[in-house]
């Protein structure tokens, strides 16, 4: 006798809900755990990695958890006076923060900068730093989504990127920057050589030391002067109008001078000019402004919000260009950002080979998110650094590419970092002096 096709039908569906029933249990639980969350992970441990793959001292703060397998990387290095990171970090933040919970990176930020009472220095900014990139790193992987997804998601696909040039004589810096445009560059920031003298950028050991009062490395602003603008005028001539050409005076020349300079560096039609002042002499700005259009770049030594507030809500300057580290981290440098975007300004964060690659991928992270991005200095990575930190950002045709891995997208091979210890040095890390030709120390 046939089966009446609505009792089929509910035989149908009362066999298939079995074979159901233990999927949507299984949904319904995944779905519990999910709006459940889990507990809020703790600091467990804060410790240093220190390691010199480059010929320049990095350090990298690792804060780990209570939770298995989570951890994060944070860069605080501060080259010149690297062996100052690692007690702050262990003697004063560590005993701080252990067993506070990793989730409220503005609340743990604000507390270590205000738990020192003295601040707005460069030690304990980039121990700050380190925790805060550490905290942003383990934030990414609890999402199981890179940095830049959880700061808005990207403005651009990749970030333009300049190289450097440099070379003795003006013949070798655009041999260098033909090479660079020929991999794809379209920024280039050229330094010529200074015959005889300690210029910056690069060295010219084949001409004769001027007379001097003294043996130290030696300096002349007006040679630098007219060396660093007939340099400008090689460069564009033979390099033509397609690209973009960058110059870092790097706070060598007096106040009045440097107005002068950037006067007449008007003609080559710069990116832009960087540092022309040193942080003391920030006032000089509104003369520069007021006397040329000759775009400027500013900040890399900047430790305080009262440096930067200024110049960018003045719009004194066209790049903000701190060094996050310096600044505290990921989260200040953030709301750097959103402040010149404001204004008109656009952000160039200082990526020269002593920042970590850690830092260096929370710059890219930062240039991706930012609206108001200009430039992003770039530094190439050696096999050794490479053989560390593993997922270093990518330079392809002149563009940083960020990691699409969780967090950072960093991985630290410690054993790696141990075989590449700090060394030491007479300075210890440190510039030294440089001095005019009367004995005069300079400012570098």
């Amino acid at each position: 006798m046939p089966i009446p096709r609505r009792n089929f039908l509910q035989s149908a569906a009362g066999a298939s809900a079995l074979v159901l029933a233990p999927r949507f249990a299984q949904a319904d639980e995944q779905a519990e755990r999910a709006t459940r969350g889990l507990p809020a992970p703790r600091i467990k441990d804060i410790s240093v990695i220190e390691c010199e793959p480059q010929g320049v001292r990095l350090t990298v703060v690792k804060i780990t958890t209570d939770q298995d397998g989570l951890y994060g990387y944070g860069c605080a290095t501060f080259t010149q006076r690297a062996d100052l990171v690692k007690p702050a970090v262990e003697k004063y933040l560590r005993p701080f923060l252990l067993g506070k919970t990793t989730d409220r990176i503005e609340d743990i930020w604000q507390s270590c900068y205000d738990s020192s009472y003295w601040r707005n220095g460069p030690v304990l900014n980039n121990a700050i730093s380190g925790i805060d990139e550490a905290l942003w790193d383990i934030k990414g992987r609890q999402a199981n989504m890179p940095v830049y997804q959880l700061a808005g998601g990207k403005c651009r696909e990749a970030v333009d990127a300049y190289a450097h040039a440099s070379g003795a004589e003006f013949e070798d810096v655009v041999t260098n920057a033909r090479q660079l445009m020929a991999q794809g560059f379209r920024n280039i920031r050229v330094q010529v050589g200074l015959p005889g003298l300690a210029g910056y950028g690069s060295q010219h050991g084949n001409a004769a030391r001027p007379q001097a009062l003294h043996d130290k490395p030696l300096f002349d602003r007006e040679a630098q002067f007219r060396r660093a603008l007939k340099l400008l005028e090689v460069c564009r001539r033979e390099l033509g109008e397609e690209v973009q050409l960058l110059h870092d005076m790097h706070e060598r020349l007096t106040p009045n001078e440097a107005v002068q300079f950037c006067k007449l560096a008007e003609p080559y039609h710069m990116f832009f000019l960087e540092d022309p002042l040193s942080p003391e002499d920030i006032d000089y700005f509104r003369q520069i402004r007021q006397n040329c259009a000759t775009p400027i770049a500013m900040g890399e030594l900047f430790n305080s919000p009262h440096e930067w507030q200024p110049l960018i809500a003045e719009r004194l300057i066209d790049y903000i260009r701190v060094h996050l580290s310096q600044a505290g981290g990921f989260s200040p440098s953030r709301k750097i950002a959103i402040l010149a975007e404001q204004f008109g300004v656009r952000t160039a964060w200082h990526g020269p080979g002593d920042v970590s690659p850690v830092g260096h991928m929370a710059n890219v992270t930062l240039d991706l998110v930012s609206y108001n991005f200009g430039i992003q200095e770039y530094s190439p990575f050696n096999e050794r650094t490479q053989a560390i930190f593993q997922g270093c950002p990518e330079i392809r045709d002149g563009y940083l590419w960020v990691s699409e891995k969780p967090g950072w997208g960093i991985e630290i091979d410690e054993k790696e970092a141990a075989r590449a210890p700090f060394t030491q040095s007479p300075l210890n890390g440190g510039w030294g002096e440089i001095r005019l030709p009367d004995g005069t120390v300079i400012k570098q």
